[in-house]
């Protein structure tokens, strides 16, 4: 391994970070904050992939009989078409890589940095030594970095020293030479890669990429390759399959057409542009192609894929459990009322109004039991709503000094901040928390409870989060172990208001109207819930579990009420991973939203998880198979839309596929049965690869979502691509195609008493038959004439570039000798035309007859 470059000098962080200038000076002068760790495929690389496909063997080996036989032109001609395949080939898959390159970008982690002053995020590649990186509960560290803050910090660095335990971490001040290593007992010092389980801290990045820690030993993770999807793993059977029957019956056709004429190199030759027939190789590409690009199409989308599978399986989702705060409702919280045995204040009806004194010891304690620093936006709100309501007063306290905290826990859900007051002796301590565990903390009577309880319940009903606040002294020299230990004084009561974001309502209804169920899991007080429950549209009357109830239901009885349970709420996240099970006991496919730290293993449990990017933790994007980079709700339905849109269109792709093989199979195989000459060679399957290609590719990949496809109901999870309602689509459009083309062949050969001519014409109403098969197939919600709702430009462009081709080679004498053509008459062009548009009704009558049979069997 290389020797690191040496460490550049660090200055000591200031509260205002780097400038912007500085750090990209420094970017200039390191490099990203990136690994060595999957690099993309090289132009080299694809060329050899490209070179090494079978179709391109093929098409030597015919090259090479060409010249064996002393066919010079058909020899140079052939190559000269392998070039344009070849090359279509390679821009295909160039194309998918670049997509995924892009994925690669956006999938980058994040870091909230300090410059000129402003916390902002930045791509975690961006970072450079010298930057100010906050960190909290949840964030993968994303440099070497020393803290100069930290509260109640702990760090998992199983990643690097595979000891499980977490380790306390402690600012301190920065010394030169104190750089350590994961393991060490350097309390002041993170690593890159490692994860922060609790707290809140500062840090100054002493090392970025291939020189932190991770970095070092960064060689090992190269070369990790990615997982085939379900549908790349049916289709690699397929292809095998169809590969073997191919080559036994292209090993017959030879050996036959060498028994029956005694001319083995012709017979070698026809059994390869069987092969060749036969060989679907656009396959692979074509899925290659949609999921990349499927992929791509949804991070435009703000939705990034972070897990390929996630995109074919978005169209199956039956159930979407979605968190309230953040998903439903916008994540800006605000002060809306306060609340206490003897006052109460709304700040939107006091207006102007100053805050009663009797208030100011609520809120003043709501602001000492806030992070100072608040990631958290409740937190936010309250320290905002400190400055504004009890500015000019004795009540905020910048001089106190923290001296511990006991965080929020799931068997605790309030949380409490010991201070030190530079004129008191004894510490004070501030609470807040679930109003309930506040009332239990305070140790209240049975009627100040429900007098509280009533209060809660009112303005929980009103759409308002609401919290307890408490207060304590503690005289002693040592903290106790528990929050319980201390004997509070309970003050009262802050809401707070989070509103519904205003395009949920409507993507839920989408979200109904396409058979998914939502359900609202919450950690919040019922009533709350319910309140926004009625907002967006989850139904009036919908039924509650809370996670008391959750806690003490057995799995049968759970399963019996979920199928009438829209809201969960006061649930812990061990519960939101038991629901997500019983969703998936009951054979529902099941797409889960989370945020936090605890949300992880539900994510993981879940069939899709889906992250919130921008406040999300980077443990829940880890986990997560989604992430939404806007934290919009609405874009999970735009997901589910790209999802039903990316199955759709391959299944239309492999009926085209199915559908043209047929009759080039047939036209290939039935001459020698029926002593006839070869009909197609491998320049003329060169000829329609040049259609095929770029249809499947990108004329399909390309098609808009069907109209109605967002009111039907979602796709059985194991439905595949390759079922009985593909197959049948494809064998009948290709069968009536194969017939056709067999009839006119059979009579112009008769009545012309010329094989080149009704080679010629066959080969013009199949090329042109294809190009009515990818119409046709383009939508299969109605008769192709009448038009899909949206215009495919790709469509037209291949069709332009097709007949211009197929014209040169019927017009221009030169050209069609090489591919064994007469030339045609105008009386024989124009029923070639006619003919074409008879295949294309009996396109659209397969579509019709099995369109209306599945309705009718539905």
């Amino acid at each position: 391994m290389p020797t690191p470059p040496t460490l550049p000098t660090i200055p000591s962080p200031t509260h205002d970070g780097l400038s912007e200038t500085e750090a990209r000076e420094r970017l200039a002068r390191d490099g990203p904050n990136e690994l060595p760790v999957s690099r993309p495929r090289s132009v080299l690389r694809l060329l050899r992939d490209v070179v090494s496909e079978p179709m391109f063997l093929l098409l030597v080996a015919c090259g090479a009989i060409y010249m064996a036989l002393g066919d010079r032109r058909e020899a140079l001609m052939l190559l000269g078409f392998v070039a344009v395949v070849m090359a279509i080939s390679f821009v295909q898959q160039r194309r998918a890589e670049r997509s995924l390159e892009a994925l690669r970008d956006l999938s980058s982690p994040r870091a909230l940095v300090v410059r000129d002053g402003q916390a902002r995020r930045v791509a975690g590649r961006e970072l450079v030594c010298g930057d100010v990186v906050l960190l909290a509960e949840g964030d993968r560290v994303p440099g070497d970095l020393h803290l100069v803050e930290s509260s109640n910090l702990a760090v998992d660095e199983s990643l690097l020293t595979g000891e499980s335990a977490p380790v306390i971490k402690q600012a301190a001040p920065m010394t030169d030479g104190a750089a350590g290593a994961p393991g060490d007992n350097n309390p002041a010092r993170v690593f890159s890669g490692t994860l922060v389980t609790r707290g809140t801290a500062r840090g100054c990045v002493m090392a970025t990429g291939e020189r932190s820690a991770l970095g070092r030993i960064g060689k090992s993770l190269e070369g990790i390759g990615g997982e085939f999807t379900p549908i790349q793993r049916e289709t690699r059977r397929i292809v095998r399959w169809v590969a073997a029957v191919g080559l036994l019956l292209a090993s017959g056709l030879a050996v036959a057409y060498w028994l029956s004429r005694g001319d083995w190199l012709h017979g070698l030759l026809a059994g390869l542009t069987l092969a060749m027939a036969i060989l679907p190789e656009e396959l692979p590409v074509v899925l290659t192609l949609f999921m990349g690009l499927g992929a791509w199409r949804l991070a435009r989308e703000k939705v990034l894929a972070r897990s390929i599978p996630a995109v074919e399986l978005l169209g199956a989702a039956t159930v979407l459990c979605v968190d309230k705060t953040g998903t439903l409702t916008a994540n800006r919280m605000a002060l809306r009322r306060l609340w206490s045995e003897s006052a109460a204040y709304d700040v939107v009806q006091a207006g102007s109004t100053a805050l009663q004194e009797e208030l100011h010891g609520v809120l003043e304690f709501a602001v000492l039991a806030s992070h100072r620093r608040a990631f958290d936006p409740m937190e936010s709100a309250i320290g905002d709503a400190g400055l504004r309501l009890l500015a000019d007063t004795e009540h905020l306290h910048a001089d106190w000094t923290l001296v511990d905290d006991y965080p929020l826990s799931n068997e605790m859900l309030a949380m409490s901040r010991v201070w030190q007051s530079p004129d008191r002796r004894e510490r004070m301590i501030a609470a807040k928390g679930a109003p309930e565990a506040i009332v239990d903390l305070c140790h209240l009577d049975a009627p100040r409870r429900a007098g509280i309880a009533d209060q809660v319940s009112a303005m929980a009903g009103d759409g308002l989060r609401v919290l307890g606040v408490a207060m304590a002294t503690f005289d002693a020299a040592v903290l106790p172990g528990s929050q319980h230990d201390f004997e509070f004084e309970f003050l009262g009561l802050v809401a707070l208001e989070d509103p519904v974001r205003p395009d949920v309502p409507q993507a839920i209804a989408q979200c109904h109207a396409a058979g998914i169920r939502v359900v609202m899991m919450t950690g919040d007080h019922p009533v709350t819930a319910i309140s926004v429950a009625r907002q967006v549209g989850l139904g009036a009357g919908a039924t509650v579990i809370t996670g008391a109830e959750l806690a003490v239901m057995s799995d049968d009885a759970l399963r019996a009420r979920l199928a009438q349970t829209q809201i969960f709420c006061r649930v812990q996240p061990e519960q939101k991973l038991r629901l997500v099970q019983a969703f998936r006991a009951r054979g529902e496919v099941v797409a889960m939203t989370g945020d936090g730290v605890n949300d992880a293993p539900a994510l993981k449990a879940a069939h899709i998880g889906v992250a919130m990017g921008a406040r999300g933790t980077d443990v829940a994007r880890e986990a997560a198979a989604l992430v939404l980079l806007n934290d919009d709700f609405s874009s999970i339905v735009t997901a589910v839309r790209y999802g039903r849109r990316v199955f759709a269109n391959l299944r239309k792709a492999i009926v085209f596929v199915i559908a043209v093989h047929v009759p080039i199979v047939g036209l290939s195989i039935m001459p020698v049965l029926l002593g006839w000459p070869m009909l197609l060679m491998p320049v003329h399957i060169l000829f329609l690869q040049l259609i095929i290609d770029p249809a499947c590719s990108v004329v399909f990949e390309a098609e808009p979502l069907e109209a109605d496809a967002m009111t039907a109901r979602p796709r059985d999870p194991d439905a595949r691509l390759f079922d009985a309602a593909v197959l049948a689509r494809g064998l009948w459009q290709g069968a009536g195609l194969l017939a056709m083309l067999v009839a006119v062949y059979a009579g112009v050969r008769s009545s012309a008493n010329s094989d080149d001519v009704a080679r010629a014409l066959t080969f013009m109403v199949l090329v042109l038959s294809n190009l009515g098969l990818i119409h046709a197939n383009r939508s299969w919600r109605g008769a192709s004439w009448r038009g899909p709702d949206n215009s495919n430009q790709h469509f037209g462009w291949i069709s332009l570039a097709t007949l211009a081709l197929l014209g040169c080679v019927l017009g221009i004498p030169e050209v069609g000798r090489l591919f064994a053509f007469a030339p045609l008459t105008p009386v024989m062009l124009m029923a070639g035309a006619g003919l074409s548009l008879v295949s294309l009704l009996w396109f659209e009558a397969v579509k019709w007859g099995l369109g209306r049979r599945r309705r009718v069997a539905r």
